[in-house]
């Protein structure tokens, strides 16, 4: 596949990468410092909506799959779901000066029609780069491609706002992002429909249910790895930025060390691409989460103005993240059945599922238990609870993804190189 036709597939991917950093990141910072809503009302919001949106996943999923047969059927629905996200984005970051219970009502609106419409997006554009190519190298690249274009993303939603809040303020610099968002959206969805590769469209003759898709042992081995693993990076997103505000205690600089965690994840993902097929994506992806985890261990030893060493903590969390982003979607892809091939849409409306199922486990265990432990944002002698729940809770999610994942390898694992046979019997 050419390179112009791989960047024109990955162009969609900075945008709307830029557009879930702030809804598990930057919302509830927002909310919650700048606008002074209370943490466990805004976790208990961040979890109710989050699982209202899942519902809906598979149904697109379906909704996909059955479009796919009709005349620009995915662009007009990408298409027509970009007008309906730019609306509740900029909703999301331009909330009326209300009480509290009006902040939260206005709040779960916004997320509300940003989940649904950015669902719609991101399930038709994975479906269509899992049908751009059956190589498994090849979907590999098509997926770092991807999440390369995605992390560039990231890290302009990590650096702009924070420069423009310092500059303007908490609301004018968020809804002058949010304007930012909607154009950079608009363009990469253009680039994508006018230079991607036409996805191989299969004609549908009967498709697969829930249960009947979930069947195959590596689809199940595959969609519990990913929930693990997926909680266990959006536990240290949603704290983040407490983290440097109230641990490292140098909020001016968050956006440097956003920065380079998510500038390491995007100069590492052609790495781990490599290092996959050579060894494996499960062996690959296993080597990362060594590193995620020694990073996270090293960040509980950071205190107030260790602002170097927590810079090198970010670039070797942010090299681990590259394994994270690049080589869960290529293994589904890789374990989703020739035969059920005209229900890409679906599995991958399962992914996203599971994928806002994690985050929405991830805003539900970490606010609230910030506030059972008696952490208050702002007081940085309150942060020993943020530090545990850090550190810790992310290397527990990540020892369960590693034993969902390779249940039977056993101590064959370290010696050898495994087939994707014995990863997914």
């Amino acid at each position: 596949m050419k390179r112009l036709g791989l960047a024109g597939y990955a162009a969609l991917s900075l945008p709307m990468a830029m557009g879930m950093l702030p809804i598990y990141m930057i919302s509830p910072k927002f909310y919650g410092d700048a606008l002074g809503v209370n943490l466990a009302m805004l976790g208990a919001v961040l979890f109710l909506t989050r699982l209202l949106d899942t519902a809906q996943d598979p149904l697109i999923g379906r909704l996909v799959d059955t479009l796919q047969q009709k005349k620009r059927g995915w662009a007009m629905l990408m298409t027509l779901s970009t007008v309906v996200l730019s609306i509740g984005f900029v909703m999301l970051f331009t909330p009326p000066a209300w009480q509290q219970t009006g902040l939260l009502s206005w709040l779960a609106v916004s997320l509300v029609i940003v989940y649904a419409s950015h669902s719609l997006i991101n399930i038709c554009y994975m479906t269509w780069g899992a049908r751009l190519t059956d190589d498994t190298a090849g979907r590999s690249r098509v997926t770092a491609w991807r999440e390369a274009f995605g992390l560039i993303g990231v890290v302009v939603a990590s650096v702009l706002p924070t420069v423009w809040v310092s500059d303007l303020g908490a609301r004018e610099g968020y809804q002058l992002f949010a304007w930012v968002f909607v154009i950079l959206l608009v363009i990469g969805l253009t680039c994508t429909l006018m230079f991607s590769p036409d996805p191989q469209i299969t004609k549908v003759q009967t498709q697969e249910g829930w249960r009947r898709a979930l069947a195959p042992a590596g689809v199940r081995r595959v969609m519990w790895f990913y929930l693990f693993n997926a909680i266990a990076v959006a536990i240290p997103a949603t704290l983040v930025l407490f983290y440097i505000d109230d641990v490292v205690q140098m909020p001016q600089q968050a956006g440097l060390f956003l920065g380079l965690y998510f500038f390491a994840g995007m100069l590492t993902l052609p790495g781990w691409v490599a290092l996959s097929d050579r060894i494996g994506k499960a062996r690959a992806w296993l080597a990362g989460t060594c590193l995620a985890v020694m990073a996270l261990l090293c960040s509980g030893w950071i205190g107030a103005g260790d602002g170097v060493l927590f810079g090198v903590v970010c670039l070797v969390s942010g090299a681990a993240l590259g394994a994270d982003v690049a080589l869960p979607p290529a293994m589904l892809a890789d374990a989703i059945p020739r035969a059920h091939r005209q229900s890409t849409g679906l599995y991958f409306g399962i992914w996203v599922l599971i994928g806002k199922f994690a985050l929405a486990v991830a805003a539900g265990l970490a606010l609230p238990g910030l506030k059972v432990l008696a952490y208050q944002p702002g007081q940085p002698s309150t942060a020993g609870a943020l530090v545990v729940l850090y550190v810790f809770l992310p290397i527990i999610f990540k020892a369960l993804a590693t034993l969902a994942l390779l249940p039977r390898i056993g101590p064959r694992f370290f010696t050898r190189v495994l087939t994707r046979k014995e990863i997914f019997p």
